[in-house]
């Protein structure tokens, strides 16, 4: 019979606390191989404690304790290295997120304005190939892509070339009150049949005060601010929703770096206007 051990001794067997044990108890994740019928006592094998090293180093990695309790079940060796290895990808995409994060940051205090060049621009109306729906703003990246790679493969299957990049446009609320309609549309040189969610469309000419926004979307929102301190100093804002314009994207390659975004805030121009296409 494996030696026994009382719950003190397994804590410091395990560098697990007296509580944490009793919550994994009460859990069913590591149950005592004994209990005392009379006094509750709980004690421990020798055996347990290999178990109890793996729980601890999973929840040091912030596993959560359903998943622990999973990984402990798993039928057979494949299973349990599976749901392990699901668990360390997540964590590689926390810490990119979290890298992103630290580098935006360290941007934003090196330079806080975020010196960014605005033009000013009108653009004509043009005909599109376009998606539209009301959306919540933390459903906005995953709608965005599956609309932007239907819409491309509704193109490429029908032999129609883009006349123009990928744009999109926002409406306020999306921002504001967190769910809006959106609309992720491509130019095409003639109007398109509808075909599922892909509907032909006209967008509308208007006048923008645009800024070059570089990279991923993580820090899309110091693009965005330097945009609207420009608007609020150099035009006149007018209702409308934002525009966005894709020069290259993830269609395009898979290097965030290469990214290049336009954001468009709609204006009434006092001053200049480029009349350069988007």
């Amino acid at each position: 019979m494996p030696a026994s051990l009382s719950i003190g001794d397994f804590s410091r067997a395990t560098h697990l606390s007296v509580k944490m044990l009793r919550h994994y108890h009460r859990l069913g994740l590591l149950e005592p191989s004994d209990v005392d019928p009379e006094t509750g006592y709980r004690r421990y094998t020798a055996d347990q404690i290999p178990a109890a090293q793996v729980i601890r180093r999973f929840r040091d990695l912030d596993m959560p304790l359903d998943q622990i309790h999973a990984v402990l079940d798993a039928p057979d060796l494949p299973s349990r290295n599976q749901l392990i290895s699901a668990h360390l990808t997540q964590l590689e995409d926390d810490m990119s997120r979290t890298q992103q994060a630290i580098a935006s940051l360290r941007d934003l205090l090196a330079d806080p304005a975020g010196a960014l060049p605005v033009i000013q621009r009108r653009v004509g109306a043009v005909l599109a190939a376009a998606i539209t729906a009301v959306v919540g703003i933390e459903d906005l990246l995953p709608w965005y892509l599956g609309a932007l790679g239907e819409l491309h493969a509704t193109l490429e299957a029908r032999g129609v070339r883009p006349s123009g990049p990928a744009g999109g446009m926002y409406a306020t609320e999306l921002f504001s009150d967190e769910k809006g309609q959106a609309t992720v549309f491509v130019p095409t040189p003639t109007e398109v049949q509808l075909l599922g969610r892909v509907a032909p469309q006209v967008i509308p000419a208007a006048e923008l005060a645009v800024i070059v926004h570089r990279g991923s979307h993580a820090s899309v929102d110091r693009s965005y601010g330097a945009l609207a301190a420009y608007v609020a100093g150099h035009a006149l804002q007018v209702d409308g929703p934002i525009r966005e314009y894709y020069l290259t994207g993830r269609h395009d390659t898979p290097d965030e770096g290469a990214w290049r975004t336009e954001i468009c805030w709609p204006i009434f121009s006092t001053g200049f206007v480029s009349t350069a296409p988007a």
